[in-house]
């Protein structure tokens, strides 16, 4: 990646130890999700089926590309990108989608773009589906709020650093460049 210049401060992000916790805020969302529907509706959702399975596999994929999609359209409310600025894929190597930008933007609009999409596909669907005692869409969003570990990551990383400072997105690995001051010139 060619950046205008060195940054101020470069943040780095182990994949291994995002998927464990990942794992973990998956599992224990599922947790909590079984438990309130069994508060709330005093009866099991749950049902095994291939119809099931195969409707969380949909919602699932569907959900994913969402997550995506809302990092997108946070890149371009709040970071003020276009349409010409943003990448977005699959990176094999590394087992994750991603949504990205390749211009600069303020630390708040970043922060605000990392977690749009955990509250759309993963929080609303989440207590939608405890609402209707639907296992199927709380265990799909219960995926998605685990599979926001990265952005939670992020988040934290960029909450230590000033609001107003200039946040370049690596778009070929899991770094952030930070800039105390926005750089004039981008390659």
């Amino acid at each position: 990646m060619n950046l205008p210049h060195e940054p101020d401060h470069t943040v780095t992000f182990n994949i291994k130890k995002i998927h464990i916790q990942a794992l973990i805020i998956t599992v224990a969302s599922i947790v909590v999700g079984a438990v309130l529907m069994a508060f709330f509706h005093l009866e099991s959702g749950f049902e095994i089926s291939f119809w099931n399975f195969f409707l969380w596999a949909v919602l699932y994929t569907a959900l994913i590309i969402l997550h995506e999609v809302f990092h997108l359209i946070g890149f371009m409310i709040w970071g003020k990108c276009k349409r010409s600025d943003l990448v977005y894929g699959i990176n094999r190597e590394l087992g994750v989608a991603y949504a990205g930008t390749k211009k600069v933007i303020v630390n708040k609009a970043m922060k605000k773009a990392l977690l749009l999409p955990f509250w759309m596909t993963g929080m609303l669907p989440f207590v939608i589906g405890i609402w209707l005692n639907n296992s199927v869409l709380m265990i799909v969003a219960a995926f998605l709020i685990g599979g926001a570990a990265g952005d939670f990551s992020m988040y934290n990383q960029l909450r230590k650093i000033k609001k107003d400072a200039f946040i370049l997105d690596d778009v070929n690995e899991p770094k952030l460049y930070v800039y105390n001051k926005n750089p004039s010139v981008f390659n």
